[in-house]
């Protein structure tokens, strides 16, 4: 019986954060990298070949009000025109409210040389949202509770207009990405138009603009052993510390950490939040990541991470599980001559 409760309360508490707020957040995911055109649209044809990938996330399982997200995408690289052109669907289920958003991007970059071994990639993004509560039916607002008898049967509620209706947006979002061997800093701004998401009829619920500015440099750590194939080259070792900085309405958060690659095992260690700066007087820790994935020299990348919950959630929220695959097609022009002399150094993951 007290959990029924607890689930009603949490249910209305739900219900009047989607209706009433404007701070909602954008879902993340920890391998941010394994999902490059999610977290920056100049990363779209990055790889200067075609490739496809997709990313699953499974946040706070051990709760009632868990979140799940998955996305795929794919791009490429059109060699002649020095752009990258991909496309990215994602569906995203928010908490208890099953607050489900589907969007389709398309995606659009162009590659400058700046310099020697220096590049700049601008990136455009435009995306078709579609919001809708899963389970409006089963939804229980404030006023239908009787204060004198909380637990008791429910009262009539007043039918909000529009409550309940599919919401569809159109968001658009901008990019950029500076290179070298083994320097990159990027820059992303989604809902540049800051869409109205609200699910009222006339009421004004303005998406926030989401900023990123992630950055990271290559470490080398020297040769391993020799390849077991036709090349005859040695393994890759290297060190990379990168830092993604996030920020959306009053929500900040840090990912500070470091992957270790020593082909073809890469391990990822890195810790999210801002502790020093609380949002709405709660602490702003969130989790501790774990990742180890593989990097194969046919193209085929995949990676598990682990979000070992340091908020006031705790442990026993269950963390979150994620998981990414992608693979990256052989290029289809062997033996032209590469217009780039340097290779994107951002890990995969």
């Amino acid at each position: 019986m007290i959990r029924s409760h607890l689930f009603l309360l949490f249910f209305t508490c739900s219900c009047i954060f989607i209706v009433g707020s404007s701070n909602a957040q954008d879902p993340q995911y920890s391998q941010y990298y394994a999902a490059p055109l999610y977290l920056n649209p100049a990363f779209t044809g990055s790889e200067q070949a075609t490739r496809i990938g997709a990313n699953y996330r499974n946040q706070w399982p051990g709760m009632n009000a868990q979140f799940t997200t998955f996305s795929a995408y794919i791009d490429t690289y059109l060699d002649d025109y020095n752009s990258g052109v991909g496309l990215l669907v994602m569906n995203d289920v928010e908490g208890a409210a099953q607050l489900r958003s589907t969007t389709i991007s398309g995606l659009y970059s162009y590659e400058l040389r700046i310099g020697q071994g220096a590049y700049f990639r601008p990136g455009f993004q435009a995306s078709y949202i579609r919001r809708d509560i899963g389970f409006y039916e089963n939804l229980i607002f404030a006023n239908q509770i009787d204060p004198t008898d909380p637990f008791g049967p429910t009262l009539p509620g007043d039918e909000i207009p529009g409550l309940g209706e599919p919401v569809n947006l159109l968001s658009l979002s901008l990019g950029g990405l500076f290179f070298t061997e083994k320097f990159w800093l990027g820059a992303s701004v989604h809902h540049v138009n800051q869409p109205n998401q609200s699910f009222i009829d006339n009421g004004i619920s303005n998406l926030p603009m989401k900023l990123s500015l992630h950055t990271g440099y290559k470490i080398s750590l020297g040769s391993g052993g020799y390849r077991n194939d036709f090349t005859h080259m040695f393994k890759e070792r290297y060190f990379v510390p990168t830092v993604n900085y996030k920020r959306q309405g009053p929500f900040e958060q840090l990912d500070v950490g470091a992957y270790l690659f020593m082909e073809p095992i890469i391990f990822g260690l890195w810790y999210r939040g801002l502790p020093y700066k609380p949002v709405e007087q709660q602490s702003n820790r969130d989790a501790i990541v774990m990742m180890v994935g593989v990097n194969l020299l046919s193209g085929l990348n995949m990676g598990y991470s682990f979000d070992y919950t340091v908020s006031n959630l705790g442990i026993q929220s269950g963390g979150a599980h994620e998981v990414s695959i992608s693979y990256v097609f052989p290029s289809q022009n062997q033996g032209k001559p590469r217009r780039r002399d340097t290779i994107l150094p951002c890990p995969k993951f």
